[in-house]
Formats: C-alpha cells, sequence, structure tokens
C-alpha cells in the first residue's frame, strides 16, 4: 500500500517563516479575533482582579499625578497655564493623552520576553499580543478621558476658574489623535521589545526613559513657555512628536496651546514612520527570538 500526497490539497493558510518584513496580515488577524479579544480582556480584569480598589486604579494615578503637578509646577514654580484656565484641569489633560501612549509603549516593550512561553507552545499571529496592549489600554484611556470631561464640566459650569476653557471646532480629529498615540506608542514599543531580546539592558533602561521623555513632552507645561524660558533648546521639546500631541490635545479639548495642520500632519506622520518600522523589526525578530529571548 502506497502513500500518496495529493499536491492538489488546498490549505487554510500556510505557517510559514517566509513572509514579508512589512508584513499586517488583517485577514488572519481578523481569524484570531476572540483570542485579541480574550487577551484584551485578560489585561482589563486580571490585573486588578486581586486588589483591594479594583479599576479605581484607573482614576487614582492620574487625579493624584494632576494634583502634584499642579503643586509643584504651577503653585510653587509659577508656570503659567493660560488666562482662564485652571492648573488641575490643564495638567489633567496632559496626563490624560501621556498616559495612553506610555501605556502602549511600556506595555508592549516586553511582548517576547513576557510571553515567550506561549509563542514557544503555540502558533498564532504574534501581533495580536501586542494590539492586545493597545486596545486593552484604549478601555483605560477612555475611562480617564470620562474622568476629563466630568472635571472640565464642574471647572466650567460649577465654578469661574475656567472662563476661557472651551472646546476647539478641531475637536472632531480627536480620534485621528488617539489613533496617532496608539500607532507612536505601539511601534516604539515594538522596537524596544524586538531590541530586548538580545539586550536585555533596555528593559531596566525604558521605565526610567519614559520619566525623562515625560519631562520632554510639555506635560506639565505649555510648550510657548518653555520656548520662551530656554529657547536654545526650545528644538528639543518642540520636534518631539507627543509635545505635538499633547498640545493638540489640549486645544482640542480645552482651546489652550497651539494648533495648525502641519503639526497635525507633522505627528501623524511620525507616528505611521514609527510603527511601519516597529512592524517591520517585530516582524524579523519573530522568526528566531525564540534562540536569543
Amino acid at each position: 500500500m502506497s502513500l500518496q500526497t495529493d499536491k492538489s490539497t488546498d490549505w487554510l493558510y500556510t505557517i510559514s517563516s517566509k513572509k514579508s518584513a512589512l508584513n499586517l496580515n488583517f485577514k488572519e488577524i481578523w481569524r484570531y479575533r476572540d483570542l485579541l479579544l480574550l487577551f484584551v480582556k485578560r489585561d482589563v480584569i486580571t490585573l486588578y482582579k486581586q486588589t483591594v480598589l479594583g479599576p479605581l486604579w484607573y482614576l487614582i494615578q492620574p487625579l493624584f499625578t494632576s494634583v502634584i503637578f499642579t503643586l509643584i509646577f504651577n503653585n510653587l514654580a509659577a508656570i503659567p497655564t493660560g488666562e482662564g484656565i485652571p492648573s488641575f484641569l490643564f495638567n489633567l489633560a496632559g496626563i490624560t493623552s501621556w498616559n495612553y501612549f506610555s501605556a502602549c509603549l511600556t506595555g508592549t516593550s516586553d511582548t517576547f520576553k513576557k510571553n515567550q512561553g506561549i509563542f514557544g507552545k503555540v502558533y498564532f499571529p504574534r501581533v495580536i499580543m501586542p494590539l492586545s496592549v493597545v486596545f486593552s489600554n484604549l478601555i483605560k484611556f477612555g475611562i480617564q478621558l470620562l474622568v476629563f470631561v466630568l472635571f472640565y464640566i464642574y471647572f466650567v459650569f460649577f465654578t469661574s476658574s475656567a472662563s476661557a476653557a472651551r472646546p476647539d471646532n478641531v475637536i472632531v480629529l480627536l480620534p485621528i489623535l488617539i489613533i496617532f498615540m496608539g500607532l507612536l506608542g505601539l511601534g516604539f514599543g515594538m522596537i524596544i521589545s524586538s531590541l530586548t531580546t538580545k539586550y536585555r539592558d533596555l528593559t531596566f533602561l525604558v521605565g526610567f526613559g519614559v520619566q525623562l521623555l515625560m519631562y520632554g513632552s510639555a506635560v506639565m507645561y505649555p510648550l510657548a513657555y518653555f520656548k520662551e524660558k530656554v529657547p536654545e533648546y526650545a528644538w528639543l521639546v518642540e520636534y518631539n512628536p507627543m509635545t505635538r500631541i499633547i498640545e493638540l490635545f489640549r486645544y482640542m479639548t480645552l482651546g489652550v496651546g497651539e494648533f495648525s495642520i502641519s503639526y497635525f500632519l507633522y505627528s501623524g506622520l511620525i507616528s505611521i514612520v514609527v510603527f511601519l518600522i516597529g512592524l517591520i523589526i517585530f516582524n524579523k525578530t519573530e522568526k528566531s527570538f525564540i534562540d536569543t529571548v
């Protein structure tokens, strides 16, 4: 009895390491959408499952950080936030937008190391793992954005300290700006995750580097103030894509800061380029990371 192989068999899909470096197979990701949703649920629910306050930690961190920034930078250092703009609301806007980017970056920066056990046993599109981090953090961002809106309503309608705080018409572009935040954090995260498979030192630098980057992204001060006080180093902050995104977010929600369509396009272009670079490096590392991680 001879065994014959039917070469005409049509396979559903083929698992192969021979694929384009710039590959984001949406069809395959859609096929594994249930797994993606499972990872998102895991990240959102199980992280705080055995904590006392649970999801309230989503609210405590930005609120306490905003209070500390207001006391130190606005009250002690006397950094202005704009006439008619409450310092707390100004800082909360910056922290809310910054938190989504930083959570996406740090959450995806150890993808290969944190999931090496799963990656070595079962096949699924590896990019699903960092994508799940972006989507789960989007839920957290939505909660923090709702808190920002509630405080905005309080300051505008129940106090007289937010007379100049008005959303601009360009707020319709806010969903696109949020996509820019996610792409930028995802791109940098995939780059760092790929490099840490060989250079473990980067793991220790991520937390420290993100903290330094926050101070260079105009989270707790207006860009115009920095340009006025330190003009010779203003370009370091001015050309930081997250600075532009935070300035745009404040302008859209509070009507304070700088806005131009060129800044918006610049932020989008950098975010897309960083994401594509991260995707290329991630796909290349995926083929051999199990031997080095």
